[in-house]
């Protein structure tokens, strides 16, 4: 089985329509879009709407569960343009969007041939919690609890990695629309000028993790970031310049 994992969109219909067309070109048997859809980009209605369109599973992620929750996000950050551009994306969706980020499941499981993936956002526990190819082993094993699969693949950080960790390898297929530098922790990011996924490939014996990047259209991204009206709206125009 042929699975593409995308994450962390973030409202960039650009990114998420270069992913989409390039999956298409590489025949998987399935996408599953782990987490953080539509806000802090310019058009979260509009991402939505492919997602629903495409029919994937999707995983919930800190930022979904902040439009259906609004005070959740107070226990991530208190900076004011994250909470305002929060807000400002709640603003742009319908109810249909919303019951849409409803059918988002905590985690997924995939099994095929003798391997099994087990699908989530941040760690198996917690969709704020970050899992990095820094994190002390120790510290891992606590992030990832006692249900354990060949691999397991989460996004959340903006940042892709592949880590082997006591036989179980972890994916993390970056960021579809935010792609980061570095790890910001919540500092302002540098955002690189490319699309990132994965595609993880299950067989019996083996297991094959691809992690991709795209390049994408710096004046598409600088149009959209200039039609909207997010209070993100500056930072993403600087960035695509």
């Amino acid at each position: 089985m042929r699975i593409a994992l995308i994450s962390d969109i973030h409202g960039n219909e650009v990114a998420l329509d270069a992913v989409l067309h390039d999956i298409a070109r590489h025949r998987v048997d399935r996408t599953v879009c782990l987490g953080d859809v539509a806000t802090l980009g310019p058009r979260p209605g509009a991402v939505i709407r492919m997602l629903r369109d495409h029919g994937c599973p999707c995983i919930l992620g800190n930022h979904d569960a902040f439009m259906l929750d609004p005070q959740l996000i107070h226990s991530y950050t208190e900076i004011p343009i994250v909470v305002e551009a929060v807000e400002w994306c709640r603003a742009q969706l319908s109810a249909d969007d919303v019951e849409f980020l409803r059918t988002f499941q905590p985690a997924l499981e995939v099994a095929a041939a003798d391997c099994t993936a087990l699908l989530f956002h941040g760690s198996p526990r917690s969709h704020m919690e970050d899992l990095l190819a820094t994190t002390p082993p120790d510290e891992l094993d606590a992030l990832l609890g006692e249900r354990r699969a060949t691999v397991m693949a989460g996004g959340h950080t903006h940042i892709q990695m592949l880590r082997q960790h006591r036989g179980t390898l972890l994916v993390n297929p970056g960021s579809v629309g935010c792609p980061f530098k570095e790890f910001v922790a919540h500092r302002p990011p540098t955002l690189l000028p490319h699309a990132e996924y994965a595609i993880v490939s299950l067989a019996r014996g083996g297991v094959d993790v691809t992690l991709r990047r795209l390049p994408l259209d710096a004046r598409a991204l600088r149009d959209a970031a200039v039609a909207c009206d997010n209070p993100l709206r500056g930072m993403l125009i600087q960035q695509y310049s």
